[in-house]
């Protein structure tokens, strides 16, 4: 077998797509959660106060996150809404803090003009969870600040987003969904070499959705053909992996010990391509994809020991 075809079998589009203007790696990159909020399902509160918020901020950049994403609206399952100024006021002093002080920050909202205001405020990406749907004006407004664009897999609220969980092939379905989504984002003038595409895991899905759309993330990639989108994967100590760890009398592993599974998805969603991961504790993971890439580099390389040049690069290397 020839080096390429080593290479292919360790993962056939892993590394070959990256968003223009982010950190170019020969790795899987890892992005931090400051959840701003006092409601979000895994740590709702504990950064609510500015200063709290960019301390953990800070901390996730010294433990090697690549990316920071600051959010002031909770989307878990079942969430309200909050207002624009309220959202405004939890993530702008928490985006400028962290920019200033140099770390790589993307904002998390469904609406134009948080992400606007945080573009201003120093954010270099916007991570919409709507993919556009929430707020037409998104799209427009990401291709007049030509920054990188993250577009969700989305189908409703958080409110009732659950009941609209019926597929009958997910990954085709997802696929062909998140396709009019971006089409939308192109035809609206955002450059498509700046576009990453999330499956929405947790987003209108159960648990057996989650894994079929892990399992297949080249199909994801190519939104079921064609061109290839880099892919962020967001598990981080959902409620899927709490469901598949129960304990014996059938309780769901509690969210705040779901941080070993999160890191195993991690690594494999890495080997398999995955751009970047999502996660709320980045240590383990920023671990994690190093591994996948020496591994995958390794299988590629043929040579015993011999580290290869898919290995991972330095973090923050600019593309």
């Amino acid at each position: 077998m020839t080096g390429e075809a080593r290479t292919a079998a360790a993962g056939e589009w892993a590394g070959r797509t990256h968003p223009a203007g982010l950190p170019r790696l020969q790795r899987c990159l890892v992005m931090g959660v400051v959840n701003v909020t006092p409601d979000s399902f895994s740590d709702g509160g504990r950064w609510l106060d500015t200063s709290a918020a960019v301390s953990h901020g800070l901390k996730l950049a010294a433990e090697g996150a690549d990316i920071v994403d600051v959010g002031g609206e909770s989307t878990r399952p079942g969430a309200r809404r909050v207002d624009q100024e309220e959202e405004l006021r939890r993530v702008g002093p928490v985006i400028s803090q962290l920019a200033a002080a140099g770390v790589l920050v993307s904002v998390d909202t469904m609406r134009a003009g948080v992400a606007e205001s945080a573009l201003g405020a120093g954010a270099r990406l916007v991570n919409d969870v709507s993919g556009g749907l929430a707020d037409p004006r998104m799209a427009r407004l990401v291709a007049r600040a030509g920054v990188p664009y993250v577009i969700t897999h989305w189908r409703g609220y958080s409110r009732d987003m659950q009941a609209l969980a019926v597929y009958d092939d997910v990954v085709r379905e997802v696929s062909d969904e998140l396709r009019r989504q971006v089409d939308v984002a192109i035809a609206a003038g955002v450059d498509a070499s700046a576009i990453i595409v999330d499956p929405g895991l947790g987003f209108a899905k159960l648990p057996g959705h989650n894994w079929t759309l892990l399992a297949r993330l080249g199909e994801i990639s190519r939104l079921g053909g064609g061109r290839q989108f880099p892919v962020l994967i967001g598990a981080s100590r959902k409620s899927f992996l709490g469901a598949l760890l129960r304990d014996p009398d059938g309780e769901p592993r509690p969210v705040d010990e779901r941080d070993d599974a999160t890191t195993a998805v991690s690594a494999l969603a890495a080997a398999a391509g995955a751009w970047c991961v999502r996660v709320h504790a980045v240590a383990a993971n920023a671990d994690a994809v190093r591994v996948a890439a020496r591994w995958a580099g390794a299988r590629g390389s043929g040579a015993p020991g011999k580290p290869a040049a898919s290995s991972a690069g330095t973090a923050g290397s600019a593309s």
